[in-house]
């Protein structure tokens, strides 16, 4: 007998989303679907090669829309699960829909198909491995929709564009703030030898070793901490200083900042940082924090309202 989920769907105000996605997170819940019409139709538009059709249902129902989804098992644990999640998110009514467990295991693939980003990288469904890659692309597998990062979203986009240009074979590359680990992983799939994260949220090390497997890599080449590397020194000295060529930061404005007065110690002296995240209004503080610390913006990208830098020393 097929076991029950629930689908339980959050509408939000889109200048609220960040912070309810915060609060999800921060109270457990790591598999979240944003839903949001700007993204969802940029999405469209962008791989709309790949889709067989648009479905003109889903696009009306995604109109105006700004909300979050996620999943819980239909039953008692279930229920005890939703309350802990929404724990500080009382202001907002959850809609919920009972589903079999064949139909919240697809429920949410049809938001998702290939992405191609920059010249190289390849985004790919893990759902969707065998697919043929088209010449001159390196697959990233990744499970969108059960973890976080899945590379639709602008910020990632660019930092994965900045990296294929500036990181050679061989390289070590220190990823902080690495979340799913999707750029650490690109990196080592683009040819650098070793890859380290950090993430202050503890939960970041098994996402990231998931999506890591999922690509073939494990943990000789991938390493994972957990901590905040501008107060805790022991982390600090494991992040190898001074021997890493490329350092990233996809996070936002308000940690790029502190982080440009660090970031040098931990590259080499060719070493590039690549930093992304950066909304629109913001980007002439970033801009001016790394150049107070010693480095030179040397490219500047920005889409849909985010901004990227490629910084050097």
């Amino acid at each position: 007998m097929s076991e029950l989920w629930l689908e339980v769907t959050l509408p939000v105000p889109a200048e609220k989303l960040d912070r309810v996605c915060d609060t999800l997170t921060a109270n457990g819940m790591t598999g979240l679907v944003v839903e949001e019409e700007g993204d969802f139709l940029r999405f469209l538009e962008q791989n709309r090669q790949y889709w067989d059709y648009v479905d003109e249902g889903l696009a009306q129902r995604m109109r105006g829309a700004s909300r979050v989804k996620f999943y819980v098992p239909d039953n008692e644990e279930g229920q005890k699960q939703l309350r802990q999640y929404l724990a500080g998110l009382e202001e907002y009514e959850p809609q919920t829909v009972s589903l079999r467990e064949e139909d919240w295991a697809t429920s949410w693939q049809k938001y998702y198909q290939p992405i191609p980003v920059g010249k190289r990288v390849y985004i790919v469904p893990d759902w969707m491995r065998g697919e043929p890659v088209p010449d001159g692309r390196t697959p990233l597998y990744l499970n969108p929709g059960l973890t976080f990062g899945t590379g639709a979203h602008p910020t990632t986009q660019l930092c994965l564009e900045l990296l294929e240009e500036v990181l050679q074979p061989g390289d070590k590359v220190l990823d902080l703030g690495c979340g799913s680990g999707i750029l650490a992983i690109a990196a080592l799939a683009l040819g650098a030898s070793r890859a380290v994260g950090v993430d202050i949220d503890p939960k970041a090390a098994d996402v990231a070793f998931e999506n890591a497997a999922l690509n073939g890599i494990g943990p000789d080449r991938l390493s994972v901490y957990a901590g905040d590397v501008l107060s805790d020194k022991r982390l600090a000295a494991k992040l190898e200083p001074g021997r890493n060529r490329v350092v990233l930061a996809n996070i936002v404005a308000d940690v790029i900042i502190p982080l440009s007065t660090k970031a040098g110690e931990f590259m080499r002296l060719d070493g590039v940082f690549l930093t992304s995240g950066i909304i629109d209004g913001r980007q002439d503080e970033v801009k001016a924090a790394l150049e107070a610390n010693g480095f030179t913006v040397t490219r500047h990208l920005e889409r849909s309202g985010w901004h990227a830098y490629e910084a050097r020393q």
